[in-house]
C-alpha cells in the first residue's frame, strides 16, 4: 500500500499528452511524463484494501480481471511513494520481463479491478509502471544478466512478439541456448510492426532486444518457419521448440467489391508504414498513403484506432470509423459491475486527434458495411452501409438486424479493415502436425503449453487467440517454465 490516507488526499492524475494538433505532425510518442513528486503522490493513492484485485490475473466473463502476469502492484506503488525506485524496479521485474512495453500499450485491466475504482478513480497503475522502468533505464539500473552456467540444451522459439521474447528471456535465464526465428527484417513481431511508433517508440523495442542479445539469445530474422525453413528441421536441430507466431490471419469482409484497389487489411497499412518510417522516414514511398484521401476504418478496436492515428499523420482529407456494436454507456451498467473491465465510452488517442481536426469523434456506431463500389479503373470510390440493431430474436444469442430505410452511401478512397484476427497461419502447425482447437489455434494442455507433438510447446496468441500483450507475456513465461521442466526434469522458473 502507499500512504494510508493517500486515496483521500490526492486525486488521480493522468499522464499528460501532447496536443492532438501538434502531435499529428510527427511520429513521436504522444504521451509526456509526470514529475517524480506527482508520481509519488499517485503511488500514495494505493490503499490498504485488504484483498487487492489488481494483480489477480484471472478471467471473468471472457475478460481479464486484474493483471494477467500478477504484477506485485501494491508493493511497487508503496516503494514509489517512499522514493525507493530501484527497489520498485526489482519488484516489477520479478513478474514482468518487459514493463516498458506493457506500461505503454497495455489497456491496464489492473486499473479496471482496482478496489479504489469501486467509487473513486482508480490508481494510475499503468503510468507508474512506465515511470519505474523508464527511470531504471535512465539511471543505468537495467543491464544484461547472462546466465552463469549453460545447460547445453537448445530451444527454438518461433516468433519474436511479446510471447516469444518473454519465453526466450526466461529459457535463457535458465541457461538454455535459445534461438528466436522471425520472418520480418526486425525483431519484435507486432511490438515492432503492428503498433505505431506514436504509441510504442521502436527504439524502446530495440533497446530491449539488444539487451536480450547481450544476454546470449540468438536472433534470426528474414526467416519464416514453414516457408524459408521447413518446420520439421527444427525438431532435428533443437531439443525443444516453442511456437509463438501469433494469431496473424486477419478476418476479412467478403462482400461485393472487396477486390477493389484501395481496400486493405489494417496490418498491411500499419506494417508498411512503420517499416518505411524506420527505413527512410517515409522517403522511400513504400507504404500505403492516406494523404488527401477520404479514409474509412472498419473496426472499433485498438487496431482500428491505430489506423485512425496513422491516417491523421498522413494528412488524410477526411476520416470515419465504423463500429458494428452499439455505443458504450458513459458509466458502468448493471451488467458490467466491478471488478470486470469497465465497458464505457472512451475517446482514445486516435479519435482525439480526428476530433481535434474534424470537429467530432469519427466513430459511427451500429453500422454494417454491405458493398464496396469502384470506378472504371478498379479503384474504390464509395461504400454502402445500413444501420443495425442488436436483437436475440428469441434464441438467446444477440445478432445484428438491419434497420430498413437506413441505407447510406459514403465516399471513400481508402478503406482499412480492422476486424480482428481468426487465428494462426497454417504452415508451421500443418508441417509439425500440431492439433488445433475449435478456433484453429494450436491445441495445448491447459497450464502446460505442451502440444500433441513431443517437445513442441505453444504460447501467446498462437495458443489462446488474439489477446492482450500481458496475456502474451504470461503465456511466454508459462511455456518457458514447462519447457524447462521438460528439458531438465525440474524447474526453478516462476
Amino acid at each position: 500500500m502507499g500512504k494510508p490516507t493517500g486515496f483521500m488526499e490526492y486525486g488521480r492524475e493522468e499522464l499528460p499528452e501532447r496536443s492532438p494538433e501538434e502531435r499529428i505532425k510527427d511520429w513521436e510518442e504522444f504521451h509526456e511524463h509526470l514529475p517524480e513528486e506527482t508520481l509519488q503522490k499517485q503511488g500514495a493513492r494505493c490503499m490498504d484494501c485488504g484483498v487487492p484485485f489488481c494483480h489477480t490475473g484471472s478471467v471473468l466473463n471472457g475478460k481479464a480481471l486484474g493483471c494477467p502476469i500478477n504484477n506485485l502492484i501494491p508493493e511497487w506503488n508503496d516503494l514509489v511513494y517512499r522514493g525507493l525506485w530501484k527497489e520498485a524496479l526489482d519488484r516489477l521485474h520479478k513478474t514482468n520481463n518487459f514493463p516498458e512495453f506493457t506500461g505503454r500499450v497495455c489497456p491496464a485491466p489492473c486499473e479496471g479491478s482496482c478496489v479504489l475504482g469501486i467509487n473513486e478513480p482508480p490508481v494510475t497503475i499503468k503510468s507508474i509502471e512506465q515511470a519505474i522502468i523508464d527511470k531504471g533505464f535512465a539511471e543505468g539500473w537495467v543491464v544484461p544478466h547472462p546466465p552463469e552456467q549453460r545447460t547445453g540444451k537448445t530451444v527454438a522459439v518461433v516468433g519474436s512478439g511479446p510471447a516469444g521474447l518473454a519465453c526466450a528471456a526466461q529459457l535463457n535465464k535458465a541457461g538454455h541456448l535459445v534461438t528466436v526465428y522471425e520472418r520480418a527484417d526486425r525483431i519484435g513481431g507486432l511490438l515492432m510492426y503492428g503498433i505505431p511508433n506514436v504509441k510504442l517508440d521502436k527504439q524502446v523495442v530495440q533497446r530491449r532486444v539488444n539487451l536480450l542479445a547481450e544476454e546470449g539469445i540468438e536472433f534470426v530474422t528474414n526467416t519464416e518457419i514453414g516457408r524459408d525453413l521447413p518446420a520439421p528441421e527444427l525438431l532435428k536441430k533443437f531439443d525443444a521448440v516453442v511456437l509463438a507466431g501469433g494469431a496473424t490471419k486477419p478476418r476479412d469482409l467478403e462482400i461485393e467489391g472487396r477486390e477493389l484497389n484501395g481496400v486493405h487489411f489494417a496490418m498491411e497499412f500499419l506494417h508498411a508504414n512503420t517499416k518505411s518510417l524506420l527505413d527512410s522516414e517515409l522517403a522511400d514511398g513504400q507504404f500505403i498513403s492516406a494523404e488527401g484521401k477520404n479514409v474509412i476504418v472498419i473496426g472499433g478496436g485498438d487496431t482500428g484506432t491505430d489506423c485512425v492515428s496513422t491516417s491523421m499523420r498522413h494528412q488524410c482529407e477526411h476520416l470515419i470509423q465504423f463500429e458494428i456494436l452499439p455505443k458504450p454507456p458513459d458509466e458502468r451498467g448493471n451488467t458490467n459491475p466491478w471488478p470486470e473491465w469497465p465497458n464505457v465510452y472512451q475517446v482514445d488517442y486516435g479519435q482525439a486527434e480526428a476530433k481535434a481536426k474534424f470537429g467530432d469523434d469519427p466513430r459511427e456506431y451500429q453500422v454494417m458495411t454491405k458493398q464496396f463500389v469502384g470506378d472504371k479503373k478498379g479503384r474504390v470510390k464509395e461504400l454502402h452501409t445500413v444501420r443495425v440493431e442488436w436483437d436475440s430474436r428469441g434464441n438467446g444469442r444477440m445478432a445484428p438486424v438491419e434497420i430498413p430505410g437506413t441505407e447510406k452511401v459514403w465516399k471513400a478512397d481508402l478503406i482499412l479493415l480492422a476486424l480482428g484476427f481468426l487465428g494462426p497461419e497454417d504452415p508451421v502447425l500443418e508441417q509439425l502436425q500440431v492439433e488445433r482447437d475449435p478456433r484453429s489455434n494450436a491445441k495445448a494442455v491447459d497450464g502446460k503449453y505442451a502440444t500433441n507433438i513431443d517437445g513442441v510447446f505453444a504460447a501467446g496468441d498462437m495458443h489462446r487467440g488474439q489477446s492482450l500483450v500481458v496475456w502474451a507475456i504470461h503465456e511466454g513465461r508459462g511455456a518457458a517454465r514447462e519447457c524447462d521442466q521438460y528439458l531438465m526434469g525440474a524447474t526453478e522458473l516462476p
